[in-house]
């Protein structure tokens, strides 16, 4: 499937389809899961980065569950909101996990959503340890809640 605009994505989704939010990284991909009004964005996991074939299986099980009708990925811009090299990585993987999940998706601008969570995780005295567990989950909520607050879901 072809990304969509934010605005497309939200017209072709199904009633009561949720959305999933994502958050690639290097090393782990963040997993956030709207309801199914499209107005609240949760945490939902934290998987390892790993073949493409691994990673789709894993969401493929969370999309069946949760029934989820599109995707929400994370596209960090750099600093004059331009796309650098980890923009167009993230762009290809959101085609990758478009593709091979049947699923639309949209690109949601992330900037500094990682960098702000764990400043709030640190204000709120969380341990480094339990940030290290929970920060890629809740940027991905982050990222998917900017969505459906620009929409107005």
């Amino acid at each position: 499937m072809a990304l969509f605009n934010l605005q497309d994505i939200f017209a072709v989704l199904p009633q009561g389809a949720r959305l999933l939010g994502l958050d690639p990284g290097t090393k782990r991909i963040g997993v956030a899961l709207s309801d199914v009004n499209r107005q609240i964005a949760s945490p939902y996991a934290t998987l390892a980065r790993g073949k493409m074939k691994r990673n789709v299986a894993e969401l493929a099980v969370i999309i069946d569950r949760e029934g989820v009708g599109g995707l929400i990925v994370g596209l960090p811009l750099d600093d004059g909101q331009t796309l650098g090299p980890r923009a167009q990585a993230a762009r290809d993987w959101a085609h990758s996990i478009s593709e091979a999940t049947g699923l639309p998706a949209a690109m949601m601008d992330e900037s500094y959503s990682t960098a702000e969570t764990h400043e709030r995780l640190i204000v709120a005295g969380v341990s480094r340890a339990r940030r290290a567990e929970i920060v890629d989950k809740l940027a991905a909520a982050e990222i998917l809640q900017r969505a459906l607050n620009t929409m107005g879901a």
